[in-house]
């Protein structure tokens, strides 16, 4: 019952999506420039809870634009209702609803719904993962400088070493194509299908990567967090790969140089 819940919530905030995409609603702007929230965020949420809630009223909520809704449950949904929100409200269908489930502390399952190009990622912990019903396996690729890789940049810019501008000059200007969408969770699912061979970022939250995360290794890759220790959505960074270049992403994540051909 969980996994239908699961996908008829990640069908419901689509499903508002598609009303409002490139019409009119109001747009509002959080911490951070150009870190906006929609009209279209709220209610996508809204039909989100409206359908795990019918189902599981006793279960923990963790929502982007409602924050924790605190239950005593081993269960807890984490929830973006819209991941991508600025390409979706320039009218860019690189967008999508992400959601995922834990339990006791482990993710268990996973959707990510993008309706515009139709195509729907799930992931369920040891049973593998899935584009449209149909299983996907990461890339096959083994050279960093011949990967194509995908990032994205914080609202605001961290003053850090190897900070995400550094590594992504590192990138280029070793010739590796680095692109950036706009929206996490289809980076890591785009991972996942084999369309790109690695992802970095430096700055995301929970409801960002929970779902996206599980379906990359379910898809047989391999995510960590910067010192390439078990990856946790709780903390801010994440390299997701295909498994056969994460050590060498890894090492140009903190500081190092690209082995060339």
């Amino acid at each position: 019952m969980l996994k239908s819940t699961l996908i008829r919530a990640a069908e419901a905030g689509a499903a508002v999506m598609q009303r409002y995409f490139q019409g009119e609603f109001k747009i509002s702007n959080k911490e951070g420039i150009n870190n906006l929230v929609t009209e279209a965020d709220h209610a996508s949420e809204k039909a989100i809870f409206e359908v795990i809630k019918e189902d599981y009223p006793d279960h923990y909520l963790l929502s982007e634009e409602a924050g924790e809704i605190k239950m005593d449950s081993n269960y807890k949904w984490i929830i973006d209702p819209i991941d991508g929100t600025v390409n979706f409200a320039h009218g860019l269908p690189i967008c999508c609803v992400s959601i995922a489930v834990e339990q006791d502390g482990e993710m268990i399952l996973g959707a990510v719904y993008n309706p515009f190009i139709k195509e729907f990622y799930f992931g369920q912990r040891g049973y593998g993962a899935t584009l449209n019903d149909k299983k996907i396996t990461v890339s096959n690729e083994t050279s960093l400088a011949k990967s194509c890789l995908v990032t994205g940049f914080p609202y605001s810019y961290l003053d850090q070493p190897n900070g995400p501008l550094e590594v992504f000059s590192t990138l280029i200007r070793a010739g590796v194509p680095v692109r950036r969408l706009g929206s996490a969770a289809i980076d890591l699912c785009w991972v996942a299908a084999g369309r790109f061979d690695g992802f970095y970022e430096h700055k995301l939250q929970a409801w960002d990567s929970a779902a996206g995360f599980l379906i990359v290794e379910e898809a047989g890759g391999r995510v960590s967090d910067f010192a390439d220790a078990r990856y946790s959505p709780y903390q801010p960074h994440i390299i997701a790969t295909n498994g056969k270049i994460h050590d060498e992403l890894v090492d140009v994540v903190n500081g190092g140089k690209i082995t060339q051909l």
